[in-house]
């Protein structure tokens, strides 16, 4: 009964209005003492592990923001170095992982999302990940928020996709049919030695924003899509476990490659806690 209420709530809740209250808040340096009972209540409540950060002080970061996007210490995310690993881009719990079916992708029990959506509407860009591998990974509180290249990739365009605002947690994605499709999301498409890669940022309620390295927060008109085409000198390029964008509070990432292009590692499986960098899959040959 108590699900069924929370996930009623958000569709009475004003998402986008409280998102963004929510994000001037998380981005105010006006009040240092309230910005740090805060954090100091946040770090209790969700478990965060200050140890890793590379700031274990939380009240040297100017405001929450700084502090809910923080850096941790140098090499304590390794990353899998072998030629054909395909690694975790950040640090969360695996919702779903598998393939992709007839332009659905998995979501939870009974529910489903589609591919075209997700990608912002238009069928040539989801068309050469038809049939293809997905993974969904969920970023709680707690977790580091930063988000990294699974695989070296060249950007190709950026796709940001008015939505919606409801919560990404486990108990939503069961009850909210097309969730991931629904919500505010920035989809990147790289080009890569295993063909493209879709990288896709899923904003959530209280998300203040959602940031990439080569442009910034992504706060286009919220009632339109907008495209970004990149080529020559704008077409930026990553190792893999390079930093490609953060979220300014959680939400969920969406992976996505071309049918045949690589595996998941058979201990990546729904309900696994995962760590950047980490071995996730393997690529199968070079589409390059």
């Amino acid at each position: 009964m108590l699900d069924k209420l929370f996930v009623l709530s958000q569709y009475v809740t004003p998402q986008l209005a409280v998102s963004r209250l929510a994000g001037r808040f998380a981005d105010s340096d006006k009040s240092p003492a309230l910005k740090n009972r805060f954090t100091r209540w946040f770090i209790n409540r969700y478990g965060v592990d200050m140890s890793e950060a590379a700031e274990s002080n939380p009240e040297a970061y100017a405001t929450f923001n700084e502090f809910f996007t923080r850096a941790l210490k140098p090499g304590i995310r390794p990353v899998a170095d072998a030629a054909d690993t395909f690694v975790s881009p950040v640090d969360g719990a695996i919702s779903q992982i598998g393939q992709v079916g007839d332009d659905r992708v998995f979501q939870a029990k009974g529910q489903s999302f589609s591919l075209t959506e997700l990608l912002g509407g238009d069928e040539e860009r989801a068309k050469p990940f038809a049939e293809g591998e997905f993974s969904t990974i969920y970023l709680s509180p707690k977790d580091y928020h930063r988000v990294h290249m699974p695989l070296a990739g060249t950007l190709r365009e950026m796709v940001y996709v008015p939505g919606k605002l409801f919560s990404v947690n486990p108990v939503t994605a069961e009850n909210v049919p097309n969730l991931f499709a629904r919500n505010e999301r920035v989809a990147c498409i790289f080009d890569t030695e295993a063909g493209p890669m879709a990288l896709v940022l899923v904003g959530a309620m209280i998300v203040g924003s959602v940031e990439t390295t080569w442009g910034g927060v992504i706060a286009p008109n919220p009632h339109k899509v907008s495209h970004w085409q990149y080529q020559g000198d704008e077409a930026v390029s990553f190792e893999k476990g390079e930093e490609m964008g953060r979220f300014r509070l959680g939400s969920t990432v969406v992976l996505v490659m071309p049918r045949g292009s690589m595996k998941w590692k058979p201990n990546q499986v729904p309900g696994k806690t995962v760590r950047m960098g980490e071995a996730f899959g393997t690529l199968r040959a070079s589409k390059a």
